[in-house]
C-alpha cells in the first residue's frame, strides 16, 4: 500500500517536488556533518559581526581602518595551514567582527530613520539566504555551477560601473542598476557557493572556516544591498508626504 501510494504520489504534478526533497539523499554523512560545522561556524561569525555593530555604535570605530583590517584578517586566515584551526577560527570571528564595524555607519543611519527597516532588512535576509541555500541543496549535485561563470561576469562588470561612476560621475539610475542587479548576483552567489561548497566537500574538501567565510560574505552583501534598498524607498515616501503636506 505504501508502495502504491509512493507511486500515485509521484506521479502528480507534485511528484517533481517530491524527488528534489529526496536529494537530501545525495548528500553523504560526511558532508552533512560537514555543512552543520560550515553552518555553526556562520551563525558564530553572523554574532561577531553584530558585535562590530555594537562596538562602532559605542565608540565610532568603523570606517576604512575596520575595512583594511577586515581584509588582512581573512588574507591571514586563507594562508594559515589548515592544522592551525583554532587560529583560522579566530581570525574568522575577527573578520567578522570589523566587518560588523565597517558596516557600523550604515546600521547607525537605519536606527536613526527607522528601527524596523534594520530588523525587516535582516530578516529578509536571512529568509532569502535560507531559501537559496535549500534550493541547492535539494538540487541535483552541479546543477547550479554553471551559473558561477555568468555571476563572475556579472561581478566584473559591477566593479568597472563602480569604478567608472568614481571617475565619471554617477547617476541615480546607474545606482539603481548597481543596487539592484548587484543584489541579483549576489544571491545567485549564494545558490552556487552553497552546490560549491557541497561538491567540494564530497571530493574532500573540508575546511568548514573557509567555506563559512564564504557563505558570510554572501549574506553580508545581500543584507547590505537589501538595508540601502528599503533606506532608499523609506526615503522617497518621506519626501513624497513633505511635499503632499507643502
Amino acid at each position: 500500500m505504501d508502495t502504491a501510494f509512493s507511486s500515485f504520489f509521484e506521479s502528480t504534478q507534485y511528484g517533481s517536488r517530491w524527488n528534489s526533497f529526496k536529494n537530501f539523499n545525495q548528500i553523504s554523512p560526511v558532508v552533512q556533518s560537514h555543512l552543520k560545522q560550515v553552518y555553526l561556524s556562520l551563525c558564530c561569525a553572523l554574532v561577531a559581526s553584530a558585535t562590530g555593530v555594537y562596538l562602532h555604535l559605542l565608540w565610532n570605530i568603523g570606517g576604512i581602518l575596520t575595512t583594511f583590517a577586515m581584509i588582512g584578517c581573512m588574507a591571514w586566515m586563507l594562508s594559515t595551514p589548515l592544522f592551525e584551526e583554532r587560529k583560522r577560527v579566530a581570525l574568522l570571528m575577527a573578520a567578522a567582527l570589523f566587518e560588523g564595524a565597517s558596516i557600523g555607519p550604515l546600521i547607525d543611519l537605519a536606527i536613526q530613520i527607522d528601527p524596523s527597516i534594520l530588523i525587516t532588512a535582516f530578516v529578509g535576509t536571512g529568509l532569502a539566504f535560507a531559501c537559496f541555500s535549500a534550493a541547492a541543496m535539494v538540487a541535483r549535485r552541479r546543477e547550479y555551477l554553471y551559473l558561477g561563470g555568468l555571476l563572475s561576469s556579472g561581478l566584473s562588470m559591477l566593479l568597472w560601473l563602480h569604478f567608472a561612476s568614481l571617475i565619471f560621475g554617477g547617476s541615480t539610475a546607474l545606482f539603481k542598476f548597481e543596487l539592484y542587479f548587484g543584489l541579483l548576483v549576489f544571491v545567485g552567489y549564494i545558490v552556487v557557493d552553497t552546490q560549491d561548497i557541497i561538491e567540494k566537500a564530497h571530493f574532500g574538501d573540508l575546511d568548514y572556516v573557509k567555506h563559512a567565510l564564504t557563505l558570510f560574505t554572501d549574506f553580508v552583501a545581500v543584507f547590505v544591498r537589501i538595508l540601502i534598498i528599503m533606506l532608499k524607498n523609506s526615503n522617497e515616501k518621506n519626501e513624497k508626504k513633505k511635499k503632499r503636506r507643502n
